[in-house]
């Protein structure tokens, strides 16, 4: 793997945290910018690092590697679903139909695991057994591989995300029934696709959420973000194996180890003001970001410089 350190290093003070676009009304996300140009979106993805709910630092080159992951998956599933993306102007901005977006985020899980406290394993330590509508089995193991692919839904909510499942969406009036019926399909479609490119890379695609609306026809289309290191856990598959074997955490190539540097230093669902990552941490998770992107596509990526998103 290429050490791109020092190229880091040198970006940590020109992240793109902040944008001021004077074009349409922006809406501010915890990672993106949304412009609203009328029939079409500006999604500018910054360099805000999430995570619990909340904005945990700023990871240089982060929006670019996340936007171009992003649409090199968007062009690899279009046989499965239609994608609200129309261009890519930037390395890290998507100009995006608008789509009307289903308050629903569609978690798919291969493998039990997790650390927030919407996690699989998060909740089967606390006792559950009935989690999203599945009946869990006795006897998991933590980063076991489940039996088959789960689908366990979440709400979208200003504070906490609440787990949810497909029979109370469908009486809430979240979705449809015939909506649900065929984004699910999608997602678990999805998944299987992703875990198979995955592998022919060394990775394990864990798990993963999706996004998605209806457009102006009608159509259910997938929106957001595509299996990033935002959206979804990656292990390296040669350690695997072993690795669990010995009860270790698998080698990961995502944001959890930010997760449990936090999880260890303080309480991120409940401190006010979260102490600070240091500095090798960042560097280290923008290393991360930017391998995993060059594993997935098979491409060498291209440091020109912070696009600033101004």
């Amino acid at each position: 793997m290429t050490n791109y350190n020092s190229l880091i290093r040198q970006a940590i003070p020109h992240c793109v945290t902040e944008t001021d676009l004077t074009i349409g009304k922006k809406y501010r996300g915890k990672v993106r910018d949304t412009y609203d140009l009328g029939d079409q979106l500006l999604l500018v993805t910054t360099d805000r690092q999430s995570a619990f709910d909340r904005v945990l630092a700023s990871v240089p080159f982060k929006g670019q590697v996340l936007n171009l992951t992003s649409a090199w998956w968007f062009e690899k599933t279009r046989h499965i679903i239609p994608n609200h993306v129309l261009g890519i102007p930037e390395p890290n901005r998507t100009l995006a139909k608008k789509c009307k977006v289903f308050p629903i985020e569609f978690v798919v899980r291969g493998y039990i695991t997790g650390t927030t406290s919407t996690s699989l394993w998060t909740n089967y330590q606390k006792g559950v057994r009935n989690y999203c509508g599945h009946r869990l089995p006795e006897g998991l193991i933590k980063n076991q591989r489940l039996e088959t692919p789960l689908i366990t839904p979440t709400t979208k909510e200003t504070e906490h995300d609440r787990p949810i499942s497909p029979q109370e969406i469908i009486a809430e009036g979240l979705m449809s029934e015939r909506d649900w019926a065929i984004a699910s399909k999608a997602a678990l479609e999805l998944y299987h696709h992703g875990a198979q490119l995955a592998a022919k890379q060394g990775l394990i695609l864990v798990d993963t959420k999706y996004e998605m609306g209806v457009d102006a026809e009608g159509q259910i289309t997938l929106v957001d973000e595509i299996h990033t290191p935002d959206s979804s856990r990656y292990w390296l598959a040669e350690s695997y194996e072993d690795r669990f074997k010995n009860q270790l955490e698998p080698e990961n190539i995502d944001k959890e180890f930010l997760r449990l540097w936090f999880v260890e230093h303080c309480d991120p669902y409940r401190d006010a003001i979260l102490p600070k990552p240091p500095e090798e941490l960042i560097v280290t998770l923008s290393s991360r970001y930017i391998q995993l992107f060059e594993m997935i596509t098979g491409q060498r990526f291209q440091f020109e410089g912070q696009v600033c998103a101004v």
